[in-house]
């Protein structure tokens, strides 16, 4: 994939999230499965992934599986679950030629233990990559990761490693699943709908949103660049005046 010319080098989001929806509906409207669409959103991972990779995002975030997904029909979950296991076990090879660090967040306890074992593998297989980090989202919602940091932070004080003096917004960002990991610069969600769905609250709170009616099986490198396009027309002021962005 060569340049896009409408794509400045040197202002590339260093942190892109996305929540990809709409495969269900891209499937029910061709009168297919609704895990057909699941199964098409898988080459479109593969091209926002490379995507992503060649013009120099550093860390890609994908809602893959919320915690609220629990609820879906049990034969859903259980093809999502086959879905995700495979997608990293094929992809692994592509993710070592291509200098990709593999991880992800959420509660991942709750997922069954053989995709545990396929996601600690790829995570210690690609652990010194530094092209680009593949974090995906799984059984992740950003309320239960906001209760279990506070918990963490609670016990660190009733044990008295921690005062309450000191906690503050850095403290409480290193208590978080992305703990680490700069916050999202650009929020991307395909398939028509404009909520943020309970994921990266705490995180996304200066991310640009860029909401599309693209369902996700079709969003692919082109409408990700032109994402990203749209990101490079944004003035971020983060509480500033435009006047004082053109001093500094």
């Amino acid at each position: 994939m060569s340049q896009n010319p409408l794509i400045d080098p040197a202002r590339i989001p260093r942190h892109v999230a996305i929540i990809m929806d709409g495969n269900g509906r891209w499937a029910q409207r061709r009168h297919q499965p609704r895990l057909l669409g699941h199964k098409a959103g898988v080459d479109s991972v593969r091209e926002v992934v490379e995507a992503a990779r060649e013009i120099g995002v550093e860390i890609l975030t994908l809602y893959a599986f919320s915690s609220e997904n629990w609820k879906r029909p049990a034969s859903e979950v259980s093809g999502l679950m086959s879905f995700l296991k495979n997608y990293v076990q094929t992809e692994l090879s592509r993710m070592l030629q291509k200098n990709i660090r593999f991880t992800c967040i959420g509660e991942l306890g709750r997922l069954p233990v053989e995709v545990q074992e396929v996601l600690e593998h790829a995570k210690t297989e690609t652990a010194l990559n530094n092209k680009l980090v593949l974090n995906l989202a799984l059984s992740y919602g950003s309320r239960s990761e906001l209760t279990r940091a506070v918990r963490k932070i609670a016990a660190a004080c009733a044990a008295g490693n921690l005062s309450t003096e000191n906690i503050d917004e850095e403290l409480i960002s290193n208590y978080l699943d992305t703990a680490g990991m700069v916050d999202p610069d650009l929020l991307i969600r395909t398939g028509g709908e404009a909520r943020l769905s309970n994921f990266l609250l705490w995180q996304v709170s200066y991310s640009e949103i860029h909401f599309t009616d693209v369902m996700w099986p079709d969003f692919r490198s082109a409408a990700f660049l032109q994402a990203i396009a749209d990101f490079q027309q944004r003035e971020r002021r983060f509480g500033r005046i435009s006047s004082q962005l053109n001093n500094d």
